[in-house]
């Protein structure tokens, strides 16, 4: 065990008697919870927007292309720093990835100005991460152009419940926002997600995608509804079930408080570690915002072998993880990405270490490892 892990779940009895009332309840898969879910994330999210919930980022992110009808060429805009989930994604849809470079070794996030001049007539969609709860500005450029050559804009919030621009919500900025409620994002859920959108129309398309392409849920069907369905798509099954939709309930209503933690804690470990020779990203990037705060990332000097530091921090009891890999270091995509290409990514793939943040950290944990850190360096 760790003295000061990665992260820890912002957990207690509130989240115990959610998951007895739906054991209680004697129905497990989509139902009043899963409703109340997404009415709770439209609260939320506000302007206005629909909600689907499924079993996971990565189901959103795919259902939202899959929504595209995607041909052979086919091709869509990501970031270059992100998780491995958009690229598999894409692949299996048999689409081509063109990935942008980040905007600068302080703005981590996709340069929307690459973005633009990277559009041709075979671009379907861009996906734009808030990398570590804070958001990418997407300006009014960028929007009219989708806009106007049809262009789905498609957020990948995994990092960012709760953070803002200009008082309008990340996932409400683009046409598709997609969020996750993986065990170690700000909304806890072990597995989940949910999709956003101002689309309607849309918005019932990925309903149909979400189970199977029926047009009628087997709630409707126990409860004596209906007994009866059709099958209007070709759908899957990213069905989030009862459990987790519970648990999501519960973390949305600690979301607020809980970043407010994670931001005290952001700023603590930034005035500890500005005596050091780190560097930390998103501190001039131009724009008022309002972050999510779910990791601490850090650049470390390039004279320090992180793997070693990594090692000896955890010999001290600190986890520490790295966010993320290059997609070229994996052994699929290799021969497919050129880092030389990438070059501010590069760099914080090379040198990018996450340092613990979570809502129930104490002040004694972060000064630890700055402490560790410090005698390591």
């Amino acid at each position: 065990m760790y003295k000061v892990p990665l992260f820890k779940l912002n957990y207690d009895d509130k989240e115990k008697k959610a998951l007895q009332k739906v054991i209680n309840s004697k129905w497990l898969t989509m139902g009043q919870q899963t409703a109340t879910l997404e009415k709770k994330f439209s609260n939320l999210i506000k302007g206005n927007v629909s909600t689907v919930a499924v079993s996971s980022c990565t189901a959103a992110i795919h259902l939202s292309l899959l929504s595209l009808d995607l041909k052979k060429n086919d091709e869509i805009i990501v970031p270059s720093l992100s998780f491995i989930s958009q690229i598999n994604v894409i692949k299996n849809l048999g689409a081509k990835p063109i990935l942008i470079d980040c905007t600068s070794l302080d703005n981590w996030n996709i340069d929307i100005e690459k973005v633009k001049s990277s559009i041709t007539k075979n671009t379907k969609a861009i996906i734009i991460l808030h990398y570590a709860g804070f958001p990418c500005l997407i300006d009014n450029e960028l929007k009219e152009i989708c806009k106007k050559k049809k262009i789905l804009i498609v957020e990948d919030v995994a990092h960012a419940p709760g953070a803002k621009i200009n008082n309008i919500f990340c996932g409400a900025m683009g046409d598709v926002g997609c969020f996750s409620f993986f065990s170690n994002k700000n909304i806890s859920a072990g597995e989940g997600g949910i999709i956003t959108t101002k689309n309607k129309k849309l918005a019932n398309k990925l309903r149909f995608f979400r189970s199977h392409g029926m047009t009628q849920l087997s709630l409707d069907r126990t409860l004596g509804r209906t007994s009866k369905y059709d099958v209007v798509v070709s759908g899957l099954n990213y069905r989030i079930d009862e459990l987790r939709a519970s648990l999501a309930n519960v973390q949305i209503s600690k979301l607020k408080k809980a970043n407010l933690k994670r931001k005290k804690i952001f700023k603590l470990y930034q005035n500890l570690l500005n005596k050091l020779p780190i560097l930390f990203p998103f501190q001039n990037i131009g724009y008022n915002y309002e972050a999510a705060y779910h990791i601490f990332p850090i650049l470390i000097p390039k004279s320090i072998n992180r793997q070693l530091l990594i090692d000896k921090l955890k010999q001290e009891g600190i986890q520490t993880s790295v966010h993320y890999p290059a997609f070229w270091s994996f052994s699929i995509y290799k021969k497919i990405f050129s880092k030389t290409k990438y070059p501010f990514c590069k760099e914080i793939c090379d040198r990018q270490l996450t340092l613990p943040l979570f809502p129930t950290m104490k002040e004694e944990d972060v000064r630890y490892v700055f402490n560790k850190l410090k005698k390591l360096l």
